[in-house]
């Protein structure tokens, strides 16, 4: 019995690469090939972090106000949880997730000694200073999204007192005032917009790639689950197992005493 069970919690781990769809994966693949042939990739421009870093975060402080209010409004009447709110505090900074769809609208433009963010209402090709703005927003988010995330839970707070706590209390990235940029620096690409076809694609690659993880990460619990009902189940009928064994060695060793008695009573007697 018990290793019909064990069998199950066995079963169920061998299992665990059939999620999900591999067609799903091919679309996504394949998709994500054709958007990438046209966009050969880029490098973040690391020296230009410092004179951008504290209106990144205040950015981030902007879109994760809004993010968390649109959430609120497509599942109303229910509340928003904290999980999912930390979901979108870790998303906000990963070009690949929808929840950065901002980071694609923004132009860092010089004006004098320093650097600006300009939204131009239109996303934008992805070249070095997109990936400038990313990692900006990831340095700013690295160890602070669950934080946030909680104080948003909590406080439920405007974005002025989301921007201070977050580029203030919790990061200190507004902290130090932006040095001036050096005079020899190369200016950046200038902003081109996707055409609105290109655009398309890309959205609807973001949510074909959230939709595979959702389905693996889905598939990965239920087998979890079976996996421990598995184990669970093993253990009940090793237990068990076990309780009848002693149950039987009890008895054989209590006859065993009995019949030893009863002998040398009846010596006794002769």
């Amino acid at each position: 019995m018990f290793f019909g069970a064990g069998s199950v919690a066995v079963n169920a781990v061998r299992s665990l690469d059939c999620m999900p769809s591999e067609l799903d994966f091919r679309a996504v693949d394949v998709l994500q090939k054709s958007v990438s042939s046209k966009n050969p990739p880029s490098l973040a421009r690391k020296a230009d972090l410092p004179f951008i870093r504290c209106q990144v975060c205040r950015k981030i402080a902007e879109e994760l106000h809004g993010l968390v209010q649109k959430k609120q409004t497509q599942i109303s009447p229910k509340m928003i949880s904290e999980l999912q709110i930390i979901d979108i505090a870790e998303n906000v900074c990963n070009l690949k997730k929808e929840e950065s769809d901002w980071i694609l609208r923004i132009d860092i433009v010089e004006k004098g000694d320093t650097l600006e963010l300009v939204d131009q209402g239109t996303e934008g090709q992805c070249n070095s200073e997109c990936k400038t703005i990313e990692r900006a927003c990831q340095e700013v988010m690295e160890y602070s999204d669950t934080d946030v995330a909680e104080y948003i839970f909590k406080a439920r707070p405007s974005i002025n007192a989301l921007a201070n706590y977050l580029c203030g209390d919790l990061t200190k990235a507004c902290s130090v005032k932006a040095p001036p940029i050096p005079k020899d620096r190369i200016p950046g690409e200038p902003f081109v917009a996707k055409s609105s076809k290109e655009a398309e694609m890309e959205k609807i690659l973001r949510s074909m790639q959230g939709k595979v993880l959702r389905q693996k990460e889905t598939a990965k619990a239920e087998w979890k689950g079976r996996i421990l009902e598995g184990v669970k189940q093993s253990g009940a009928a090793i237990k068990k197992h076990v309780d009848r064994s002693l149950y039987r060695i009890q008895k054989w060793w209590g006859g065993k005493r009995t019949g030893g008695k009863a002998s040398k009573a009846g010596k006794a007697e002769l």
